[in-house]
């Protein structure tokens, strides 16, 4: 199974941003530790701080992905553009959060991309990413009615 693992703004600055909060590894340790995880096929990972950046990857992943793995950062609690590129694919995307979003701001709690992810795992720091990888790669996924 080939996996993209999408990562949206400010989390290029990992093990330097906030380490209380999202730890004090950085997002290339992190990466290193997934392809780790992933010893038979290697994912493809990207990062962007532009929001249509990442919808770009989103509309072209159908071509070569089987599944996205999606830390959409700050864009999960307010952007419907990318609740709608998610929603315009036919490949499973799980949302995934490094610290647990509904433990922290009340602006935080709401996610706009969670009702078309096929899951949505937050709260486990970098073991988030490899809990995601674990569900596409052993089929872990309920089919649900996405809306």
């Amino acid at each position: 199974m080939k996996i993209l693992i999408i990562n949206g703004p400010n989390l290029n600055r990992l093990g330097k941003r906030e380490p209380e909060i999202y730890g004090t590894d950085t997002l290339e340790q992190i990466n290193r530790e997934i392809s780790t995880y992933c010893s038979e096929e290697k994912p493809d990972f990207f990062q962007s701080n532009h929001e249509g950046e990442l919808i770009n990857q989103l509309h072209t992943a159908v071509e070569k992905y089987q599944g996205v793995i999606i830390n959409a950062g700050a864009l999960t609690h307010y952007s419907y553009a990318l609740r709608d590129a998610i929603a315009s694919i036919s490949i499973p995307v799980i949302e995934v959060h490094l610290s647990n979003i509904h433990g922290r701001e009340d602006f935080r709690s709401r996610s706009v991309i969670a009702p078309v992810c096929h899951g949505s795992i937050s709260g486990f720091g970098k073991f988030s990413y490899i809990l995601a990888v674990k569900a596409l790669l052993e089929g872990f996924l309920v089919k649900s009615d996405r809306i």
